[in-house]
């Protein structure tokens, strides 16, 4: 069975070391992300989580797989809102003319994943805000009203979503 890949390419006129400051932050809010919470060590087969400001939620679960700072962050991942499989995400950042090209790949998608048309319309978003971010300190009023929302609704969000039930990620496999 054949594997897909998102893959989406972004230019923000920030040096590369602001970039990928912003995108492996761990002492608050990634805006771009959300406003999730990165925790990792963000070393190689070190898990790696995004949760809610609060800590009681996560929204995404992996384990680290490559780290080459300022210029890769690669980790497998798990959405936990969703029924889907285990992929891998790369953040590739390279400095240009202007500022610096992020690109990012989701792959290792099986055909036939439902409603994977989300999944990569929510990358763009995410790339669009890291860029408000970066260029403009903050995401757009529309972002900061939907993230507001989120907050006020996260008593709903499903059962695999609180903290207690997220297993530790699977080991990468090498290879």
């Amino acid at each position: 069975m054949a594997e897909r890949e998102l893959l989406h390419s972004i230019v923000i006129t920030a040096p590369i070391g602001a970039v990928w400051a912003e995108i492996t932050k761990l002492d608050g809010k990634q805006r771009a992300m959300m406003d999730a919470i990165l925790d990792s060590a963000l070393e190689p087969g070190a898990p790696l989580y995004y949760r809610s400001t609060d800590g009681k939620r996560v929204f995404v679960v992996g384990r680290v797989v490559a780290v080459d700072p300022p210029r890769l962050l690669s980790h497998t991942q798990r959405l936990t809102m969703r029924d889907d499989p285990w992929t891998l995400v790369t953040w590739e950042l390279a400095e240009v003319d202007g500022g610096t090209r992020v690109t990012l790949r989701n792959s290792g998608w099986p055909e036939g994943v439902d409603k994977l048309h989300k999944v990569d319309s929510t990358w763009k978003g995410i790339l669009t805000a890291l860029k408000q971010v970066l260029e403009n300190g903050d995401v757009a009023t529309g972002l900061r009203v939907q993230y507001a929302l989120m907050r006020a609704f996260m008593w709903a969000m499903p059962a695999g979503t609180k903290s207690e039930n997220v297993p530790e990620p699977p080991a990468v496999q090498a290879g």
